[in-house]
């Protein structure tokens, strides 16, 4: 199977076609480490590394760094370079599997957006109580007897 990289003409972001089917582009870079997702990023985006440390406000030599793996941008660095490189700083960092809720979530998390203010403040609220209830279960730190039963 080839697989190249071509630019979508109607949202002008770049997809991988494999066969018949396209991927995101956040397929392609799929388990690949930070610096080789910054140099795939770039080069698809047609920046030199010196037009893209000029936008992002970084030394070419600290972007280098960056590409080579040598050095870790801070967290103002990756939010300055993911906004030159118009991405989120999760598609920079992050595997999908690591910020996605799943196939099992993700319809519920999209009907979410029918929901009015106040119910989703609510869903909010529920989400996180669970979430803390979970944490607190799994730290070892010992509660009070009844406190957290479920």
């Amino acid at each position: 199977m080839s697989s190249h990289l071509m630019r979508s003409r109607d949202a002008n972001i770049s997809t991988m076609q494999v066969g018949t089917s396209q991927h995101p582009l956040r397929t392609v870079l799929d388990d690949m480490p930070f610096p080789d997702r910054l140099v795939a990023l770039r080069k698809e985006r047609g920046l030199s590394q010196q037009k893209l440390a000029d936008l992002a406000g970084v030394h070419v030599v600290q972007l280098r760094r960056y590409e080579a793996g040598g050095s870790q941008p801070t967290l103002d660095a990756l939010k300055r370079i993911a906004l030159a490189l118009s991405v989120s700083t999760d598609m920079l960092v992050f595997d999908p599997a690591e910020r996605d809720p799943g196939d099992d979530l993700r319809l519920h998390f999209e009907a979410l957006a029918r929901l009015g203010p106040d119910e989703r403040k609510l869903v909010k609220t529920l989400i996180e109580s669970i979430v803390l209830t979970h944490d607190v279960r799994h730290s070892g730190v010992p509660t009070p007897q009844g406190a957290m039963s479920g």
